[in-house]
């Protein structure tokens, strides 16, 4: 991303340049920094204008299509956005900016500690679920609660009663779909295990087809530890193990016959590495 920061780079182009694919790209970048590798390139380059801006004489539309923006407004909103004043204000003396600094690999002792984790065949499976779509970035963004928001309103609308009136199936999921790189919203959807063929009004039919799945106790009180244990899946169980994840629906299963002390479980779809 670096050496490539002032072209029209994307990440769909570094998981491409990794031979990785973007969804898992997109997901562990941003478990692992806190933040889109979209967001990354975006306040690299914000941070290099305004440096710039200070060290030149290069006029506002000039630094807009050098920073990647397609008019000079929407590059004095990102820089107001970013910097809390505009290019112009940047240029006088005395005024503070913000300096972002490019992320460096810095190799550390981890592991040492047991993750505990099994692999499960299952059969394909249909759920009964209540949909949604969210922002791509909503997965990195801290303090975002769009999903956590989600199952309030579904407690509150009386989607878990219906969905247990319907299907006769107490265990919740909350199924994810891959990220697409053709669209900005990924589907998300709380659901029951399903018989039938016709969806009740206002819900939908998810299939979820994977058969091998490793899964992962949630240990905690709150929906904390879901996002504790994501990050431990992608930097240590997927880089140490032999399983690759696939792009296809991961989900959390809630069940009240859990041991106490186990909020959900984590499964996702792999499949063993090309040795």
């Amino acid at each position: 991303m670096e050496n490539h920061i002032l072209q029209p780079i994307t990440y769909e182009d570094v998981a491409r340049a990794l031979y990785v694919s973007s969804y898992h790209f997109h997901r562990s970048f941003s478990l692992v920094t806190g933040m889109t590798a979209n967001e990354y390139i975006r306040n690299r380059r914000l941070s290099m204008a305004g440096q710039e801006l200070i060290l030149s004489d290069l006029k506002v539309i000039d630094m807009a299509y050098k920073y990647g923006y397609e008019t000079p407004e929407s590059f004095t909103k990102a820089f107001t956005r970013f910097h809390g004043v505009t290019p112009n204000v940047a240029r006088r003396s005395s005024v503070e900016l913000k300096l972002f600094n490019r992320l460096l690999i810095k190799i550390k002792l981890e592991g040492g500690i047991a993750m505990e984790y099994r692999i499960e065949k299952r059969k394909p499976f249909t759920l009964l679920a209540a949909v949604e779509e969210f922002r791509n970035e909503s997965v990195s963004e801290e303090g975002n609660t769009d999903i956590p928001d989600f199952w309030k309103r579904c407690g509150e609308a009386g989607v878990f009663r219906d969905l247990k009136k319907e299907t006769g199936q107490g265990d919740l999921y909350g199924v994810c779909a891959p990220i697409s790189k053709e669209s900005d919203y990924f589907k998300y959807g709380i659901g029951t295990i399903f018989q039938g063929t016709v969806p009740l009004e206002g819900y939908s039919l998810w299939e979820v087809k994977p058969s091998l799945w490793a899964v992962f106790k949630c240990m905690g009180e709150n929906p904390d530890c879901i996002g504790d244990t994501w990050h431990r899946i992608f930097s240590e169980f997927l880089p140490g193990s032999d399983y690759q994840m696939l792009d296809d629906t991961d989900f959390e299963l809630y069940s009240e016959d859990f041991e106490a002390g186990c909020f959900c479980e984590i499964w996702i779809p792999i499949e063993k590495k090309d040795k």
